[in-house]
């Protein structure tokens, strides 16, 4: 990712979201910002998940996507990815929306756009996020192999259509979200299917 850090875009990037801090509300808190990458390094990604914002209420976002922290309120997307857990794999209802158990694992949990106003959804759209993670995508794309790519929504599977299927393995379907999850999401089996392919590879499964 060093080349990105020197690029134009970055400057500006990180320009805005300075300043953006500094005057209003965002989340996740700074310090969490790039916790995605910094939990689950470059080498040890098994599978990717890719979100589109961070969670914009108060105390929800903690860098990972999809993921809250302990004692947050389990948001609607991620009772839907434990419904379809539940389904696939048998596995009991968490109690906790914190997903760190899977990054320490090799599950990149990835936001295209990293920050975000409070109660803005979409406020640090195409400043410069989207850049980033699609730099991050494509180096894993082309320096790694054997990776799950799970892509739920039509944003996620537009972000990730260059990927290497010969090399990986890239599932899709519709977003866990209420408004489609019943429309393809709960049944996917995408759990269990990415697990028989790092076995399938020598690699350890993950434990949802």
């Amino acid at each position: 990712m060093q080349p990105e850090f020197d690029k134009p875009y970055f400057e500006l990037l990180t320009s805005f979201v300075r300043r953006e801090y500094q005057t209003a509300q965002c989340f996740p808190p700074a310090a969490a910002i790039f916790r995605a990458f910094d939990v689950c390094p470059f080498d040890k990604v098994k599978v990717v998940i890719l979100g589109q914002d961070p969670y914009h209420d108060m105390g929800q976002a903690n860098g990972l996507c999809f993921s809250v922290a302990d004692g947050v309120r389990i948001p609607p997307s991620l009772e839907n990815i434990y419904k379809e857990l539940q389904r696939d794999l048998g596995l009991p209802m968490p109690s906790s929306g914190n997903l760190e158990h899977w990054a320490e694992q090799g599950v990149l949990l990835l936001n295209a756009t990293l920050t975000v106003r409070a109660h803005q959804p979409g406020s640090h759209q195409n400043k410069g996020w989207e850049e980033l993670t699609d730099a991050a995508v494509a180096a894993l794309n082309q320096k790694r192999e054997h990776i799950v790519y799970m892509l739920w929504g039509s944003y996620a599977q537009r972000k990730g259509q260059f990927i290497d299927r010969r090399r990986n393995l890239v599932l899709t379907a519709p977003h866990p979200s209420p408004l489609s999850a019943y429309r393809g999401f709960i049944g996917c089996g995408h759990f269990s299917e990415a697990n028989n392919y790092l076995v399938k590879h020598g690699l350890s499964p993950i434990r949802w």
